[in-house]
């Protein structure tokens, strides 16, 4: 099983991908909660350099509430990451697939709800 839903997008300018991925995170209810610049910080910490890389903590209230109401301690493992990325081939999307993170934890209340997120996510990443 993947642990990401992912789809590369041609000849775009990785600052577009950025602006449509939020666009496509919002139009789905969900909230960009954390942004980490991972190109920057390597370059910073460790003077290392790389492609564009960024990650997009990205969370639905209404989803996460229903999550943590059946598995409290879920909120360890949230929010759903969204990760840009640069490749030869374009911009990649990669979203976390809820369901490969939870299968860990043996509830299948939660389990169904992560369905519902994978279903989400993958509807956001088909539309970017």
């Amino acid at each position: 099983m993947s642990y990401t839903i992912d789809q590369v997008i041609k000849d775009v300018d990785f600052e577009d991908v950025d602006r449509r991925a939020r666009q496509a995170l919002t139009d789905h209810g969900f909230g960009v909660l954390t942004e980490i610049d991972v190109k920057a910080t390597m370059k910073k910490k460790l003077d290392k350099d790389m492609q564009a890389y960024r990650i997009l903590g990205a969370c639905n209230p209404g989803m996460a509430w229903e999550a943590i109401g059946v598995e409290p301690r879920v909120g360890a493992m949230l929010p759903c990451n969204v990760i840009l990325r640069e490749v030869s081939e374009g911009i990649e999307v990669s979203a976390v697939d809820p369901l490969a993170s939870m299968s860990a934890i043996d509830n299948g209340e939660l389990k169904q709800v992560a369905g519902k997120v994978r279903d989400m996510l993958s509807e956001v990443v088909e539309s970017i």
